[in-house]
């Protein structure tokens, strides 16, 4: 493993400024951190954020099918999936941005560009984790494993959208919710229904929310190495972009418990509450604050989760 450059101490390796302090992965072995790390194994909202429509579609299916509440071993290869998966995601998107990481100030001690890891380990740590995401693959149904084959093109463009959209957000939005129609599947043994479908087309827009959200944190530095984004695309409407998903984001929720035969549509009432909880707070000048409402995210996903399970 390469030593780690700049002045942190040789007890400690650099950490981002957006890492979560005081994580397990503190308390592993020096040598483990940085490819953890490299995971974002020290921020767990990104597997919450990619495992949750998973959840909630395979409950919302569940339940529409007469079969209460899902298989809990279902849950949990979903989540197990979704570690390997988005520590795959993080080490791709790392191993493709490594050059432009390293003049961002946020991003400049993550393990590549700060040197903790080689390119050659990075890539072996990212054949690993693609290990057991098959692994999970192989123990879905057939159509399930179709389905989320699907989601491979989504995954390996998005590294590059930021530098050829103004909407990169929107890109990883299709990616982190392809969740939505593999739970769906999973469930059923079916292709996607209409509500799994507009459940994924709900997640793209909550996705465009806490992502543009968190977008706000980097603007300057993403302005000097030509990154866009949509928090630079909507600049001083940045807060009413973030109202008008979150509005969309209500609407096709709504729209998909009703199509799934549910009565309690009501109970979407929280997570929407929570929503304009975020935007009413949204600061977009104020960096840890927009970190502090990206991550309240999971409490919204995990409110949407709630409703999914007691639809019926």
């Amino acid at each position: 493993m390469h030593q780690p450059s700049g002045s942190a101490s040789p007890e400690q390796p650099p950490v981002t400024p957006d890492a979560v302090r005081g994580s397990w992965v503190e308390k592993m072995p020096l040598a483990w951190q940085p490819l953890l790390r490299l995971s974002r194994l020290d921020r767990p909202i990104g597997t919450w954020l990619l495992l949750l429509p998973c959840w909630w579609s395979a409950s919302l299916a569940s339940a529409a099918i007469g079969e209460g509440f899902p298989d809990i071993t279902l849950l949990l290869l979903f989540g197990l999936g979704a570690i390997a998966m988005r520590g795959a995601g993080c080490t791709y998107n790392d191993i493709v941005d490594r050059d432009i990481d390293a003049k961002v100030a946020r991003t400049r001690s993550r393990p590549l560009p700060s040197g903790q890891v080689s390119l050659g380990q990075a890539w072996a740590w990212l054949f690993m984790q693609c290990l057991i995401g098959l692994a999970v693959l192989l123990m879905l149904n057939p159509v399930a494993q179709i389905v989320a084959l699907g989601s491979v093109v989504l995954v390996a463009g998005y590294p590059f959208m930021k530098r050829i959209t103004w909407w990169p957000q929107a890109w990883l939005g299709l990616t982190f919710n392809w969740g939505a129609l593999v739970g769906w599947s999973a469930v059923t043994g079916d292709w996607p229904a209409v509500p799994a479908l507009l459940m994924y087309a709900a997640g793209l827009f909550w996705t465009l929310g806490y992502d543009t959200i968190y977008a706000f944190q980097d603007m300057e530095d993403d302005a000097l190495v030509g990154v866009r984004s949509s928090a630079r695309r909507l600049g001083s409407r940045g807060r009413a972009g973030v109202s008008v998903f979150y509005m969309l984001t209500s609407v096709l929720l709504l729209a998909c418990l009703y199509t799934a035969g549910s009565e309690k549509t009501w109970l979407l009432l929280p997570a929407l509450v929570h929503m304009v909880w975020q935007v009413r707070t949204l600061r977009p000048e104020d960096s840890p604050l927009c970190l502090r409402l990206f991550r309240s995210n999971r409490d919204c996903g995990l409110l949407i989760w709630g409703a999914c399970l007691f639809a019926f």
